[in-house]
């Protein structure tokens, strides 16, 4: 089974077109994370928050050892959950994410609470709307996104900190896909990420920060290729 975790602004149908395409073999699991998609809000935007929510998904579920597979936010949580339940994580796949972070989501503060048209909404968010589509609903009040932007800048501020030592925790086969495009996860950083971790191999794609959005293909065959090695 692969569990699959998403990022910011994001939610879990944006694995669909990874769930239809690889082996039938493979069943995937995409959860929307909390404060996300149809998932509720709360005050709770913790590190060990995200975690639990994913080992209470797996009790729940009742499966063994998984390969989790995360997208900037879902990544973090993906190898903070190996480094505190290694037990539970057969392999990792991280997406565009590294372990020095320090991003600033406040930009998003920006962004309109309700319009009155769909239409609106998304010339009101402007070349933001590319990456939020799957995030768009409408209210009794009018036509908005499925989080709190507030939310949001609280989950990235718990995110922020040096996460060598969940990176470095475990050595699981891993698979660490970067956009060669990106402004999240540099060249040096990731080539240190795999130097230092036993196991863990890069892959490049000419994207930016959503790999699997902007390169589906190529994102799924990367996957798979790597799901066929274990």
């Amino acid at each position: 089974m692969l569990l699959a975790l998403h990022g910011h602004f994001d939610e879990g149908r944006t694995f669909t077109r990874l769930a239809e395409e690889l082996p039938s073999d493979w069943r995937v699991i995409a959860l929307d994370q909390r404060g996300h998609g149809f998932s509720d809000r709360t005050d709770d935007y913790s590190r060990e928050g995200y975690v639990d929510d994913a080992l209470r998904l797996l009790d729940h579920l009742g499966v063994g050892p998984v390969v989790v597979l995360g997208h900037s936010l879902g990544g973090v949580n993906a190898y903070q959950l190996a480094a505190r339940r290694p037990h539970r994580v057969e392999a990792l796949i991280i997406e565009d994410i590294g372990v020095e972070l320090d991003h600033d989501l406040s930009f998003c503060l920006a962004w309109p609470r309700r319009v009155a048209t769909r239409s609106g909404l998304i010339e009101r968010l402007g070349d933001s709307a590319r990456y939020l589509m799957g995030a768009v609903r409408e209210f009794p009040d009018g036509w908005g996104l499925a989080f709190s932007p507030e939310d949001m800048v609280r989950s990235g501020g718990q995110q922020v900190g040096d996460h060598w030592s969940d990176w470095l925790a475990t050595d699981c086969p891993a698979l660490l896909v970067r956009g060669t495009k990106s402004d999240i996860l540099g060249s040096a950083e990731a080539t240190a990420m795999v130097r230092r971790r036993p196991g863990t191999r890069l892959v490049e794609l000419p994207t930016g920060h959503t790999v699997h959005a902007t390169d589906p293909a190529g994102f799924i065959d990367v996957v798979r290729d790597f799901l066929e090695s274990l």
